[in-house]
């Protein structure tokens, strides 16, 4: 069969909502390499969306998933325990902790942790607000898209859960002044959030705040470290639970297990998804155990929640990535792309930013070296580019002017460099 013939069977059969950004395919897949059923070699920058930090089928983990599943396939957790279950969440628990004690529980997916993180931050402040942030993505679930801010994901879809409240993401590029600090800046917005509460919602009526430490879909954008700290104390004033979505910038993505370990800040609740599990669909959410043992019974769980496999396949991740030290390759990743980016925008004015955590990294396409004018042709024009000649890469953003790279972390340098020449070579030829 060939590719063409995959994508036309594609199209019978697949709604057309389910957008296809690129018309290409993957048969197989190792590393940081996939191949189309044409034979085709990609570099993959796009890493699944942030799915494979350990790399395209490690075999540790394709043989821990062969191996549970002659054992057992299924079970209800709510019901039948099982122990790839329980050793997973020890896992996580060991190089997540959150305060003195944590407890876990498994879903399976980003959007079904989001969605249960703020069932459980209501049950356990007996409020029912959520302030989320401009920019941010929580999934495609009804809740998730009312957190969500991009609003072509939600175009016809509403109306959306109520008691949610958005405000603008600390964005220091598009809205800082002229000569202001970073440092005044935040003083700036943690004001803008004070006076929200008095003219807004009450804090007392406010269960929960969720934020990405660095946003994903929305542009990489990173919050700053003061930030995000004063947030831990407005938190801790009021009542109100902390979530940190780090669906995608988890597990190494960032040169750390969690982006919040760059902050010195502690979640009382967080969402886990994507490389946690190499791309079997697999989440979590976790918290300190004195928050997550106000859910009530029964309103927690689910059918495939923490499966056998799922979990055997996530907990062989977890300590793949342990042996090979992700972290430590999340570090090398983001400099050695970072300091690349930083030295093309200088060749390139079409580049307005470079900005990210670790590997955790993109670019802003914009026009005239202007932050409010975003260059979404330009961004369009490159993905295809480097698609023709094998590089696989994804956009993000409100505007889709954003180049995020979240190649998987075990990349070598020489395929790395490779990719981004690439794209060094075609931007420079298309914003010429």
């Amino acid at each position: 069969m060939t590719s063409q013939e995959l994508l036309e069977r594609r199209n019978a059969v697949v709604p057309k909502a389910m957008a296809m950004n690129a018309a290409v395919d993957a048969a197989q897949a190792r590393g940081a390499i996939f191949t189309t059923a044409d034979g085709k070699v990609f570099i993959d920058f796009s890493g699944g969306i942030g799915v494979l930090n350990a790399g395209h089928c490690p075999p540790s983990v394709s043989k821990a998933i062969a191996d549970q599943s002659k054992k057992l396939m299924h079970t209800f957790f709510n019901l039948l325990t099982h122990e790839p279950y329980v050793l997973l969440a020890e896992k996580l628990i060991e190089i997540l902790p959150h305060g003195q004690q944590t407890k876990v529980m498994m879903v399976s997916s980003g959007a079904e942790a989001v969605e249960n993180a703020i069932k459980i931050a209501r049950q356990a402040t007996g409020r029912q607000g959520v302030v989320c942030y401009t920019g941010g993505f929580h999934g495609r679930t009804m809740m998730g898209m009312t957190l969500t801010s991009k609003v072509s994901y939600k175009l016809g879809c509403g109306p959306f859960a109520p008691e949610v409240y958005r405000i603008p993401f600390p964005d220091f590029y598009h809205n800082g002044r002229q000569g202001q600090s970073i440092d005044q800046f935040v003083e700036q917005e943690i004001a803008n959030l004070t006076k929200y509460f008095s003219t807004v919602v009450a804090p007392q009526n406010v269960a929960a705040i969720i934020i990405e430490p660095v946003q994903g879909e929305g542009g990489f954008y990173v919050t700053p470290k003061t930030y995000l700290q004063a947030l831990r104390k407005i938190c801790d004033q009021y009542g109100i639970m902390l979530i940190l979505d780090e669906v995608q910038s988890g597990f190494g993505r960032t040169g750390k297990w969690a982006a919040y370990d760059h902050y010195d800040v502690v979640p009382d609740i967080s969402t886990w998804a994507k490389s946690m599990g190499s791309g079997i669909p697999i989440a979590c959410v976790m918290g300190k155990a004195s928050v997550m043992d106000l859910a009530i019974a029964g309103t927690i769980g689910g059918t495939y929640a923490g499966n056998p496999v799922a979990c055997a396949g996530s907990l062989a991740t977890i300590e793949y990535m342990q042996k090979i030290d992700i972290n430590k390759k999340g570090e090398r990743v983001g400099k050695i792309v970072h300091n690349f980016f930083k030295k093309l925008q200088k060749e390139c004015s079409a580049i307005g930013d470079v900005r990210g955590l670790g590997a955790m990294v993109g670019i802003e396409l914009v026009k005239n070296n202007d932050p409010n004018q975003p260059d979404t042709e330009l961004t369009q024009k490159l993905v295809a580019a480097c698609m023709e000649r094998g590089l696989f890469l994804i956009s993000a953003g409100v505007y889709g002017n954003v180049i995020r790279v979240l190649c998987p972390l075990v990349i070598s340098e020489v395929l790395l460099r490779e990719g981004l020449g690439i794209m060094r070579e075609e931007l420079l030829r298309l914003a010429r």
